[in-house]
């Protein structure tokens, strides 16, 4: 096994994972660019994904197997996944998810041929849950010279963020904060990572992004439950939460005092843009408070579709 160190870095996450993981993986070993690595962080899945990623990691000494020995939660394990990775550009592969084989030659010849580019990604292929595909979406976020402008650009969008399984570099992505316990922080960790750079799409369909009952959003709030397996009961206001974490990402990036000012002044747009949201956040949590832990705790996971 070489020790040099790869290219481009894939972080794998997965739980339960059998139906589709197949597949991704076989996407990433068809790829006409050969230089990287994969990290597969099984999250203690009860299926039989550990098979399959022991299956693959025995074949392919670029495929390294992670299991942990509970569940950590799925923002965690992306993380991990990242901490973990050696590579100079890092993207994340959802098990559902899967490349056409010049993804990732496209992207590193991007990055690579311009340093102020941070974040590149393609045209995303939506297809259903036998593959069938249904649409193909192009994005143009985050390319102004004007950090303010990317970033609030990327914050009020609104799509699925299917960006964030794009190629960063991997130096600005571990200056991030990275995924914090929240629904839709993939969402704030890529308008921190504009605060670093450009983007650039590259104009190809060569990113397919799965939409099956097990990833579609039911509820805000039961998605919690996703990111912290202990949630249980608990009151939460994902809303706020992200709110409050857009200022703390702008102040601690690597931005002048007035560029941060701007950012912040830019927070009026989303503010405006997701009032009706934060005010269900303040009603939906004193609702919940008048019923006791238990009763909420069957609330959240009859609306919980998300493993």
């Amino acid at each position: 096994m070489s020790t040099q160190r790869p290219k481009v870095s894939i972080g794998l996450p997965v739980y339960n994972g059998e139906k589709y993981l197949a597949q991704a993986l076989d996407s990433v070993l068809a790829q006409t660019f050969q230089d990287f690595e994969v990290i597969l962080s099984d999250n203690a899945s009860t299926d039989g994904t550990a098979e399959i990623c022991q299956r693959y990691a025995a074949k392919d000494a670029r495929i390294r197997y992670n299991r942990n020995a509970t569940n950590i939660g799925g923002g965690n394990n992306e993380n991990l996944t990242v901490e973990l990775s050696t590579g100079d550009y890092f993207c994340w592969l959802g098990h559902d998810d899967y490349y056409a084989p010049e993804f990732l030659e496209q992207c590193v010849a991007a990055l690579d041929r311009d340093p102020q580019i941070v974040h590149c990604y393609a045209q995303i292929v939506a297809i259903d849950e036998q593959g069938n595909h249904k649409s193909v979406t192009s994005r143009n976020h985050a390319k102004s010279p004007h950090a303010y402008q990317r970033f609030i650009t990327i914050a009020c969008a609104r799509d699925f963020c299917e960006e964030s399984n794009g190629m960063t570099r991997a130096s600005v992505l571990k200056r991030t904060l990275r995924v914090v316990n929240y629904t839709a922080s993939d969402r704030t960790l890529l308008a921190e990572i504009s605060l670093h750079g450009r983007f650039h799409d590259v104009p190809l369909p060569l990113f397919f992004k799965r939409f099956h009952e097990g990833n579609v959003y039911i509820d805000w709030r039961a998605r919690m439950a996703w990111y912290d397996p202990n949630m249980g009961g608990r009151i939460v206001f994902p809303f706020w939460m992200q709110f409050f974490d857009y200022f703390r990402r702008i102040y601690r990036s690597p931005l002048s005092l007035g560029e941060k000012i701007m950012c912040t002044l830019a927070m009026t747009k989303w503010k405006l843009l997701y009032a009706k949201n934060l005010a269900k956040d303040l009603a939906y949590g004193l609702y919940m408070g008048l019923h006791s832990p238990e009763w909420r705790k069957k609330k959240y996971e009859a609306s919980r579709n998300w493993g």
